[in-house]
């Protein structure tokens, strides 16, 4: 006969010995898997930098070089190695936080995109607030209320977003606001008149002015960003709403819902307190993608409105042939979509108890 009060301890013990196992194994094979995502993101840009028809030498030194000044270069860069062996000093630069010397500034790449991002990273978050902000509670009521006026509105305003190029809205939007009403600042991140009155300490010209208390510089701040966020937000908001819609539409032809109104819950209240809570995680997961593509994506909305960030620096990088500068660019954007879809992975298993 067992002995039961001497097997369910080892039984309890030997459960939290699985356990531990269990998510030391997801954190290696996640590491893992993010290193060698990581590894061949570095890889396919390296040969695509060496594989394009740019001579970096020649960027450098000019077209009227000596041959003597070219191979003295050449040997410089390191170019005369074997490709596998410049490969393995562009990882073990990588490793050290060194992308190389931007041919365009003079400067170290990591120095110019430190530099360069806040600007970036700022008009993205603004973006994604106002295309979050408007486009979850326009796809519930998409979904509410489908088949509607409210619901075709809705999704023609999306189709707006999807359709309408990024730089002719932010040309248009010149043209009204700016040189028209006036009621916003024009191009740029801020009035020159105001340029030396900001203390750098975050990089986000709107949280800097606000912490220290210098509200007219930040209403100059905020009547230059409105516009391009506005711009950009428009193209989140098309998106966010478009999926949110989607999903809430499944989730309203559930049987939970009919028993819910069954009961006498409000129609307001099924929809926003059950139905969108079995969406969080997916919401959560779109907008943290919408986030990386207005990060990587602002490249035609800085043009236009001369916006020193990230997709100004790496336009004017590709123009000017400098490989190092849009390479470094092209795996910092990798980074940031390797680390958007960890941290969603990570959502799905914090707020989904199936996905554990």
């Amino acid at each position: 006969m067992v002995d039961i009060t001497q097997t369910a301890p080892r039984a309890i013990a030997g459960t939290r010995r699985k356990l531990l196992p269990s998510w030391v194994t997801f954190a290696g094979k996640t590491l893992l898997s993010v290193c060698v995502t990581l590894l061949g993101l570095a890889a396919l840009t390296f040969f695509i930098g060496r594989l394009l028809p740019i001579d970096p030498v020649v960027a450098i030194l000019g077209d009227n070089s000596t041959q003597e000044a070219y191979d003295n270069m050449v040997r410089q860069l390191g170019l005369d190695k074997p490709l596998w062996y410049q490969f393995g000093v562009y990882i073990k630069g990588i490793l050290s936080l060194d992308l190389g010397q931007a041919l365009t500034t003079g400067k170290p790449v990591i120095d110019d995109i430190a530099r360069v991002f806040p600007a970036t990273l700022e008009l993205a978050s603004v973006a994604i607030v106002i295309g979050t902000g408007l486009g979850i509670p326009a796809g519930v009521l998409a979904a509410m209320y489908r088949n509607s006026w409210i619901d075709h509105t809705i999704r023609f305003i999306g189709l707006l977003g999807y359709s309408a190029p990024n730089f002719w809205l932010g040309l248009m939007g010149l043209v009204l606001f700016y040189a028209g009403l006036g009621w916003i600042g024009g191009p740029g991140r801020i009035d020159l008149i105001y340029e030396f009155d900001i203390q750098p300490v975050t990089g986000f010209y709107l949280l800097d002015t606000a912490m220290a208390g210098n509200w007219d510089v930040f209403r100059n701040v905020f009547s230059h960003i409105i516009l391009p966020a506005s711009i950009l937000g428009f193209g989140a908001l098309a998106y966010i709403s478009r999926m949110t819609r989607s999903f809430m539409i499944e989730q309203l032809s559930q049987e939970y819902i009919v028993a819910a109104r069954v009961k006498g819950l409000s129609w307001h209240r099924t929809v926003w307190g059950h139905a969108f809570r079995n969406i969080a995680v997916q919401v959560v997961t779109v907008v943290a993608l919408s986030y990386a593509f207005l990060l990587e994506g602002a490249v035609l909305t800085e043009t236009v409105f001369a916006w020193p960030g990230f997709g100004r620096y790496l336009t004017n990088a590709l123009l000017a042939g400098d490989m190092n500068a849009v390479v470094g660019c092209t795996l910092l954007v990798g980074v940031i979509f390797v680390s958007l879809n960890l941290l969603c992975d990570l959502l799905y298993r914090i707020c989904d108890p199936r996905t554990r």
